[in-house]
């Protein structure tokens, strides 16, 4: 399997991730009264859902190629 597949795998495994956890049954998990530092939880999850997702795809798509994989 080259590299390229193996990055095309894990994007398309990270999209799944992020479509199941931005979609409305989880998000309903964080929709409470409650607050952290006065602000609600749903924003504050959204918003750190949305950053780790953007950070895994940039560490998928920068670490997709290992000296390891390349070829001779």
């Amino acid at each position: 399997m080259n590299s390229k597949s193996l990055t095309v795998q894990r994007l398309l495994a990270w999209f799944g991730a992020g479509w199941l956890l931005l979609g409305w049954p989880l998000l309903a998990l964080w929709d409470q009264p409650l607050g952290a530092s006065g602000l609600p939880l749903l924003p504050l999850a959204l918003f750190a859902v949305w950053a780790g997702l953007i950070a895994a795809v940039a560490w998928v798509l920068e670490h997709g190629e290992t000296p390891a994989d390349a070829g001779p």
